[in-house]
C-alpha cells in the first residue's frame, strides 16, 4: 500500500462494495476471514487499516497511553471499592470520585477520521483535522460550510452529516 493512494476514492470503493467484496477485501488485508459478516463492522476495519497503514496509525506514545489505561487494575479496584462504600452509606467526601472532561465536541469523531455521505448520487468525504476539516483538498472552518459548499443552500452541518448524537463514521 502506498502512501500516495487517494484515501477518499478509497473510501468511496470501500462503501460501494458487497458484503461479500468486503469479506474477501478483509482476507487480502488481514489474511484471515472475519469472524463477523456485518457489513458496516467490515467497511470500518478495513477503512481504519487503510488509514493506519497509510498516517502510520497510532504513535508509540499513544500506544503505551491506552495499554496503561489498560492495566491500571488500581483504578478498578478502587472504582469498584467506592462503589461498595456508597451502597454501604459511606458519605461521597470519604469516596474517589474523578470525571473525564471532554476536549472536543463530543458528536464528531476524533481528528484523522473521514465522514462519509451519499448526497445526490455522490459520496462525500470529509476529513476531520484538529482544526476545521478537509474536504476535496479545501480546508473549511465548520461542517456546514462544507454542507453549503456541496448543496448550494444554508445547512446546519451535523444535521447534514448525521451527527447529531456522538458518532464517528470511520476512525483512524
Amino acid at each position: 500500500m502506498s502512501a500516495t493512494i487517494d484515501m477518499p476514492a478509497e473510501i468511496r470503493s470501500l462503501a460501494a462494495m458487497t458484503v461479500e467484496q468486503l469479506q474477501q477485501r478483509y482476507v487480502d488485508l488481514f489474511g484471515e476471514r472475519s469472524r463477523t459478516p456485518h457489513r458496516q463492522y467490515l467497511f470500518r476495519k478495513i477503512a481504519w487499516h487503510l488509514q493506519a497503514r497509510i498516517s502510520g496509525g497510532l504513535s508509540e506514545e499513544t500506544r503505551q497511553v491506552a495499554l496503561g489505561i489498560a492495566r491500571e487494575a488500581e483504578l478498578r479496584t478502587r472504582i469498584a471499592q467506592n462503589a461498595s462504600r456508597r451502597r454501604g452509606g459511606i458519605p461521597l467526601d470519604r469516596t474517589v470520585t474523578t470525571s473525564i472532561a471532554q476536549t472536543h465536541d463530543a458528536r464528531l469523531p476524533m481528528p484523522g477520521a473521514l465522514l462519509m455521505k451519499e448526497f445526490k448520487g455522490r459520496t462525500i468525504v470529509v476529513k476531520v483535522l484538529d482544526e476545521g476539516f478537509e474536504y476535496e483538498d479545501q480546508r473549511f472552518s465548520s461542517l456546514s460550510a462544507i454542507a453549503r459548499e456541496i448543496s448550494g443552500t444554508k445547512w446546519n452541518g451535523f444535521n447534514f452529516f448525521g451527527l447529531n448524537k456522538e458518532a464517528s463514521i470511520v476512525q483512524r
